[in-house]
């Protein structure tokens, strides 16, 4: 297997469907917009923590590219990130505040059941404050939404410098 400095502008196996950002500018727009009221008053860090396991769970390769390199630049751990995906068995890498907030991101993503269960709702009340508490529902809403505008047109990962775009 060979490794390339700079990853393809494309993936051949999987690729681009549709400028979505491009052809819906308005729309676009709007989303970086309330992407940006939504993270206010958050830890940056948590922040991409919600972005990342949100866009494992929605399977979005764009989101988690561009969460991963952002959560790196702001300071997480690769060790962290790598044991995200098993939060449940690697509790001890986490606060009881982040699981909280990973716990509440899953339930607000997943949405098998038709509602957020009661005690994780609680558990993340009882660490947030209400207007923390609804910055982070806000968050993992939006993230939702980048993931599947991602997925439903088949965004190219590998191409993202933090910085670059926030969402």
């Amino acid at each position: 297997m060979t490794t390339r400095e700079t990853p393809a502008p494309y993936a051949p196996e999987h690729p681009a469907r549709l400028p979505w950002a491009t052809l819906a500018p308005e729309v676009y727009k709007a989303m970086v917009r309330l992407d940006a009221a939504a993270r206010k008053g958050l830890d940056p860090k948590l922040l991409e923590l919600v972005k990342v396991r949100a866009s494992q769970l929605n399977r979005c390769a764009l989101c988690l590219d561009m969460h991963s390199k952002d959560a790196l630049a702001a300071g997480e751990s690769v060790e962290r990130l790598i044991q995200l995906g098993a939060w449940e068995e690697s509790q001890h890498f986490y606060t009881e505040k982040e699981l909280a907030a990973i716990e509440l991101t899953e339930a607000v993503t997943v949405l098998t059941d038709g509602f957020v269960p009661d005690e994780v709702y609680a558990k993340a009340a009882k660490h947030f404050e209400d207007t923390e508490l609804a910055q982070l529902i806000a968050t993992i809403t939006v993230i939702n939404a980048w993931n599947r505008f991602g997925v439903a047109t088949r965004q190219v990962p590998g191409h993202y410098t933090p910085g670059d775009h926030k969402h």
